[in-house]
């Protein structure tokens, strides 16, 4: 059941004036993403790397952006799917004419990523006679750049700022317009007969002129090189085949170069339609990365979990703890709006992200959970890596009585009781390292002090007696669904776990889905990970049946698509909100599905 795919009758964009989220798949080649239309239209792509402008930006901006389209000319209906264990998608339409398949990867070489960015679709004429218009458009980054094309004897090249690209084309594509604003031609095929369309573009470099043939093949390459990395997945439980999916999505987003692994490929999707919660997620969360470093090493992808826990001891030796880096490890350049539209009207569109100028103790007990969780596997710490560890542990037994701004990244600190708990797991975890030896102990007993001090303050500060709940902060009477993931960090006491969970479901849940906290109901849709995050609490407390049958009742929800999730769902109409693919989602549900099956990871 890897190979989940969705159909769609004839496409709803221009009756919409937009494609839904949930309409768009990805494809990516460990240092960019593209995101794809159901309709046949790239309408997101940043060149060369996920947090660099987009050189295709109709997502943001469906008149005026960039785009990459390859669209039956007639009615049509599609149904795609990625194949087997892979990354490359394939997409059918069905016109009155004929059928044809569109085959379409960011190619990697046999030796891994290739030097330049390629996207390659491949066209193959199955039944009838299909024939395709291609419409290449060059966006203006908000009338920040003038694209423009030069001709040498070897090829004609676009130019986007300092993005430059070749379209490559086998013999059957013709072209009609070649201008400085857009590209245009067609592609017909009838049973038996393949085209191959790509661009190659890389970043104030030369670019190899590939013949399209060789591009043609590299699909193929590609695509054997996601199945192997698939089939050495370890992973035998329940749900295979979607831990598989979500697996491969969070592939996507970690950036090999570096190691780090984006939040999520996409800026400014919003939150709420029409609402301003839009955020640029294309950079490396100190969160985030933890819980993938801790999927990959649950699965067995071990190059990957170590060169993501790499990544993360390195940033915090040289920055000290930050709630996100950069991808190639530098800090964020200062929030900044940028002049689009938006997706379907919703402003602003911003590059860059506020949350890196915060505190969240949070990140004490992501990172110091990861650490015990990598030595656990059976793996070492070098002494440097100890070193650091052990200071990020003194940095929290002396920092935790102050206000953050919580795991929801909020402008209003508060002592958010899940900072507490977090506070508290960095330091149980820092308790156990020392034990073990693998880190310096002689802060230790400082650590258990301060440990159970924090355990003594949120039971005297943080409960309801009212609400029978944990609450979001003293004196509040709110409702946090983060705090479902006390459970699955072990914090003690099973019974006001248990009401707190029930609680979150009393306030938040709506359907099978659940808000984040109280009173965003009318900003925001529901956070998808909180709903799995509770799902997995009550497994984890024994109620196993009700945990499989809500798990299976989301699951059921958020199946629109060939597997890509997003960060939130409106939970009137189930359509996808927020950026995508969004590793915390595809996350949760490796999580809890490993739960249920008694493997958690």
């Amino acid at each position: 059941m890897d190979q989940r795919s969705d159909t769609s009758p004839v496409h709803d964009r221009e009756a919409l004036g937009y494609l839904p989220l949930e309409s768009y798949a990805a494809i990516g080649d460990g240092r960019s993403v593209a995101l794809i239309g159901i309709d046949g239209s790239i309408d997101w792509w940043c060149v060369p790397n996920l947090d660099t402008p987009p050189m295709f930006d109709r997502l943001l901006a469906e008149q005026s952006g960039g785009c990459f389209g390859l669209t039956p000319d007639e009615p049509f209906e599609a149904e795609r799917t990625y194949l087997e264990g892979s990354n490359v998608l394939q997409t059918t339409f069905v016109t009155m004419s004929g059928r044809a398949r569109v085959t379409e990867s960011l190619n990697s070489g046999t030796a891994g990523r290739l030097p330049w960015c390629e996207l390659a679709r491949r066209v193959e004429g199955l039944e009838g006679r299909v024939r395709f218009r291609m419409q290449l458009r060059f966006g203006t980054r908000a009338d920040t750049i003038c694209p423009f094309l030069s001709r040498n004897d070897n090829a004609t090249t676009f130019h986007a700022g300092s993005v430059i690209g070749l379209l490559r084309y086998s013999d059957g594509v013709r072209l009609d317009t070649e201008t400085d604003e857009r590209i245009d031609g067609t592609i017909e095929v009838g049973p038996g007969e393949r085209q191959v369309v790509a661009i190659l573009a890389g970043e104030d470099e030369p670019l190899v002129a590939e013949a399209a043939e060789t591009i043609d093949q590299r699909i193929d390459t590609t695509d054997a090189e996601w199945r192997e990395w698939s089939g050495n997945m370890r992973y035998g439980g329940a749900y295979r085949p979607l831990v598989l999916r979500s697996a491969l999505a969070l592939k996507l987003l970690l950036y090999s170069p570096t190691g780090a692994i984006a939040a999520a490929a996409t800026t400014s999707l919003p939150e709420g339609i029409g609402n301003t919660k839009n955020y640029d997620y294309r950079y490396a969360w100190v969160r985030d990365a933890s819980y993938t470093i801790k999927a990959f090493m649950r699965i067995g992808s071990m190059a990957e979990a170590k060169a993501a826990f790499t990544w993360l001891i390195k940033r915090l030796d040289e920055h000290g703890a930050k709630v996100c880096y950069r991808l190639d490890g530098r800090l964020l350049d200062e929030m900044r709006e940028v002049d689009l539209p938006g997706y379907r009207g919703s402003r602003p569109v911003v590059a860059g992200n506020q949350a890196a100028d915060q505190h969240q103790h949070g990140i004490y007990g992501d990172i110091l959970e990861t650490a015990a969780r990598f030595v656990a596997a059976g793996h070492v710490l070098d002494p440097k890596s100890a070193a650091t560890l052990a200071r990020t542990a003194d940095e929290c037994a002396e920092r935790w009585r102050r206000k953050d701004c919580g795991i929801w990244e909020l402008e209003e600190r508060e002592h958010y009781t899940m900072s507490k708990i977090s506070a508290w797991q960095a330091l149980a975890r820092a308790v156990d390292l020392a034990d073990g030896g693998h880190i310096p102990g002689t802060s230790r007993e400082r650590w258990v002090r301060a440990r159970d001090r924090i355990i003594d303050w949120i039971n005297e500060n943080c409960w309801s007696e009212r609400l029978q709940s944990y609450v979001f902060f003293p004196g509040s009477d709110r409702i946090d669904a983060s705090l479902a993931l006390a459970v699955r960090f072990g914090f003690d006491g099973k019974d006001r776990l248990e009401k707190t969970l029930r609680a979150i479901d009393r306030e938040l849940r709506r359907g099978e889905l659940h808000f984040r906290y109280n009173g965003v109901e009318s900003d925001e849709g529901c956070f998808l990970a909180c709903s799995f995050w509770v799902i997995e609490g009550l497994a984890l407390l024994g109620h196993a049946e009700e945990a499989k049958a809500r798990f299976e009742a989301l699951l059921r929800i958020v199946d629109k698509g060939p597997g890509i999730l997003p960060e939130m769902m409106d939970p009137r109409d189930f359509s996808f909100l927020g950026n995508m693919p969004q590793g915390l989602t595809h996350l949760a549900l490796i999580q809890t599905a490993a739960t249920l099956s008694g493997e958690p990871v």
